[in-house]
């Protein structure tokens, strides 16, 4: 029986890679320093949370099969120096899901962003004309146990990410997948703490490209000018195909696609989902399901958690939150709402909390990104600065960056709620309240909110 030993195992996708293959019927050891929930949870209802933080060479043995290494761990990592000492294989968790999907068709969905929605749409898909599949998402999916799955299915379905694949690896985690089909969404700069510049990271999508058998379809988003580029640069050896938002219309508040075979009502809203949603449609055709049945079954598709998700509905009040963190996805989101919700006062609440939107060489990437908003609020924190080593930000040098004069910057938790709760009161018309952020607000609850 194969054992494997997760260093690092305490993170989102790792655990989820850990339990996956616990239930495969691996024997599965792992160590961190810190294990937080859900992965605390989740570890220890299957029996596999460490007795004890922290990092231990004796568990690195030569009875291991491998090593899978985390990018929490460091460099200097006790347990992965013994690894490398005793000669066990050491993957990071992209190039082992390789490993052990070799003998699949692999669908990877790449880009800067709508990866996570265009992968569960994927899978909703699969799932409702009941093909037998694998996946890896990075969220929770409306009827999914897990965000990682891996069985003896023939097909899996992997989000692809640009991010190092660990701290030995420092390359993309899509370069080690090596796609049958793929998905290119988007191209706008991110992870400015890995690619300091646009071109080094438009270039990680050259290279991914680059490295594609001539075999591998690639669909990519016709809408974006930076994809065309790429695709134009580094794709001539393998099979395009363009996708492009389909035709639809709103019927209070629901989108409503105009298909060959009638108007279809879908559950999620926004040109930018729809575009995704095509993008879904056209793998799953690839795959060998018609496109009637990808139109029932998308029907039914509810989101992905925290993509433009319902967190609250009163009768003169609208709450979502959104995981945009990135310009151009709270330029994408705004829109969607402005225009589903045009009778609706729209106030926006965007956290900065990654690297790139809490440092000041990327801000400026975020000029008029708000612009669609009735009104708008930016928080941050000063916490989250400390704990990524950031200098401190002042709040009018953060307003200046967003290019809108009447946007309110607020860097305390109270008052942040304080502020919320006014701008959603007497208002002539319903409003929308968006809030988006790839962290928590501190830990706000919203669902306490009320326009009364």
């Amino acid at each position: 029986m194969k054992h494997i030993h997760f260093i690092a195992i305490g993170g989102a996708i790792m655990h989820q890679l850990a339990l996956a293959l616990h239930r495969k019927g691996y024997i599965i050891t792992g160590s961190d320093d810190e294990i937080n929930d859900p992965a605390k949870s989740n570890l220890a209802e299957a029996g596999l949370l460490p007795a004890a933080f922290g990092w231990y060479p004796e568990k690195i043995t030569t009875d291991l099969e491998a090593v899978v290494l985390g990018m929490h761990a460091r460099a200097d990592n006790p347990e992965l120096l013994a690894a490398k000492k005793l000669g066990v294989p050491i993957y990071s968790f992209p190039q082992y899901v390789y490993e052990v999907s070799k003998n699949k068709k692999r669908v990877v969905v790449a880009g800067s962003h709508g990866k996570t929605t265009i992968t569960s749409m994927i899978m909703h898909i699969l799932k409702h004309q009941g093909l037998d599949f694998d996946y890896l998402v990075g969220t929770r999916v409306a009827g999914f146990d897990s965000s990682v799955k891996l069985t003896d299915a023939p097909i899996i379905v992997l989000e692809g990410d640009e991010y190092p694949a660990s701290p030995e690896e420092r390359r993309p985690k899509i370069f080690f997948y090596h796609p049958h089909i793929s998905v290119l969404s988007g191209i706008a700069w991110d992870h400015i703490n890995v690619f300091p510049t646009y071109e080094n990271y438009f270039s990680q999508f050259e290279q991914y490209l680059a490295g594609m058998d001539k075999e591998t379809v690639v669909f990519y988003n016709n809408e974006d000018t930076e994809v065309q580029r790429v695709i134009a640069g580094s794709a001539g050896h393998v099979k395009t195909v363009s996708y492009d938002t389909p035709p639809f219309h709103y019927v209070d508040g629901t989108a409503v696609m105009d298909t060959k075979a009638g108007p279809v009502s879908v559950s999620v809203f926004g040109r930018h989902n729809l575009l995704n949603m095509q993008a879904a449609i056209d793998v799953c055709m690839e795959l060998g399901i018609s496109e009637a049945d990808c139109y029932t079954a998308i029907a039914s598709f509810t989101g992905a958690a925290r993509r433009l998700e319902k967190v609250k509905e009163e009768k003169n009040l609208l709450v979502y939150r959104d995981f945009a963190h990135a310009p151009s996805k709270l330029r994408a989101t705004l829109n969607a709402v402005r225009e589903a919700y045009a009778d609706h006062h729209l106030v926006a609440c965007f956290e900065l909390h990654t690297f790139s939107s809490l440092n000041e060489k990327f801000l400026s990437e975020y000029a008029h990104s708000m612009d669609a908003a009735d009104e708008g609020i930016v928080y941050f924190s000063h916490h989250a600065l400390d704990l990524k080593g950031l200098p401190t930000l002042e709040k009018s040098i953060v307003k200046d960056y967003f290019r809108r004069d009447d946007i309110t910057v607020i860097d305390n938790k109270e008052e942040l709620e304080t502020s919320v709760r006014n701008m959603i009161s007497h208002k002539n018309k319903p409003v929308f309240l968006l809030l988006m952020s790839s962290g928590t607000f501190e830990g706000i609850d919203w669902n306490s909110v009320s326009s009364h």
